[in-house]
Formats: C-alpha cells, structure tokens, sequence
C-alpha cells in the first residue's frame, strides 16, 4: 500500500511522565500542531514531498517554531546544516523515550533530501519533526486508557482514523511482529507506532 501518512533514557513507565516531557522545553520541545478531529493528520508521504521540495536549503521554512531550530542545531555539530540518522535519533529522543534506529532510519528514507541520501537539511526536519507531532495527537486520541501503549483494537482504530482501512488479517500479521515472546498482551510504543504507520 502506497505511504501516506523523537535518544535518551527509556521511556518513563508512566503516561503522564512521558506527556510531560514531550512538552518539555528544548530540545525536547515537541510542539504538537493539534488538527481538529473531523480532520486527519497530514499524511507522511504529503509532508516527505514538502521535505524533497525545499530539497535541504539552508535555511528553515518561516515560522519554523524556535525550539525546532534549535533541537537540529543541537546535533549539527559541525555546523554543515545536514545531519545523519544518528544525529537525527539524538534530536528527535532527547525528550522521553529512545526511537528505534529501525524507526530512524524509515524516517530519514521518507523525508530524504534529494542532495544527500543519507542526511537530512533543516526543511526535511522540519517538515519531519511537525509530522511526528500530528501523529503524536492521533497516538494519544486513541490510546483509551492513558497507559503510553496502544493495543491491538487501538491500534486499528488510530490507523483507520488515519485513513487505512487495513484487513484484519493484514493488521494481525503486522502486529503480531512485536510480540517478545513473552506471552504477554502485544502492547505498542509511540516509536513502534510510527514504524506501523510507514510501513502500512
């Protein structure tokens, strides 16, 4: 199916921590661009062609918030205004829990400057880091019970919300890639979240 649609130490056990320092203040200011909920997040595939179109400039869209600006200059260490995937781990996971480099690395593919494969500029992060805020609300719309994980009846319900209508059996296969063997009930993190949505 065609795409449509932030490391630091582990992720706090409880919901509300993990609320917390996602509006912490920079770098881990994730400011969230709320959409009403008649209206679902853009899409990732719509904000990776906005990425490709600024193809890495050197400067930032206008009224890129500053705590953006400064979480990618953060990690830009030598001042080259790209970095790689391991700087945009660090970036985008300084604020409560640690991306998957799997994660990392499907977002850096998504949102690829078109004059570097393998590093991004200040307008693919941008454009990246205000995509992972929309979903961030829909992850916490549809996590019921305010635990940080979304099962697999969410899960459904938050992709659907998203605009996949996925079989049933397409879901199972997909979700049933996070079980640890452990016989537990299948419980998905934000970060997990994200890799379902790019690879859906």
């Amino acid at each position: 199916m065609a795409s449509s649609a932030p490391s630091a130490p582990p992720a706090p056990e409880s919901y509300a921590q993990q609320d917390h320092a996602f509006t912490a203040t920079p770098p881990g200011d994730y400011t969230l661009h709320h959409q009403h909920h008649h209206q679902p997040p853009s899409s990732m595939a719509e904000h990776g062609k906005e990425g490709k179109f600024f193809g890495g400039s050197s400067g930032f869209p206008p009224e890129t918030n500053p705590n953006v600006i400064r979480s990618f200059q953060t990690v830009d260490r030598d001042s080259s205004g790209y970095i790689d995937e391991n700087e945009l781990q660090q970036a985008l996971s300084s604020g409560y829990q640690r991306f998957n480099i799997r994660t990392i690395r499907l977002l850096m593919f998504l949102f690829k400057n078109p004059r570097d494969a393998l590093r991004i500029g200040p307008n693919e992060f941008a454009a990246l880091w205000n995509c992972l805020g929309e979903w961030r609300a829909t992850f916490e719309k549809y996590d019921k019970d305010r635990s940080g994980k979304i099962d697999f009846f969410e899960l459904r319900d938050a992709l659907y919300g998203l605009g996949y209508a996925i079989p049933p059996s397409v879901l199972l296969v997909l979700y049933s890639k996070y079980d640890d063997g452990s016989g537990r009930n299948i419980e998905l993190n934000f970060d997990s979240f994200i890799e379902c949505g790019m690879i859906v």
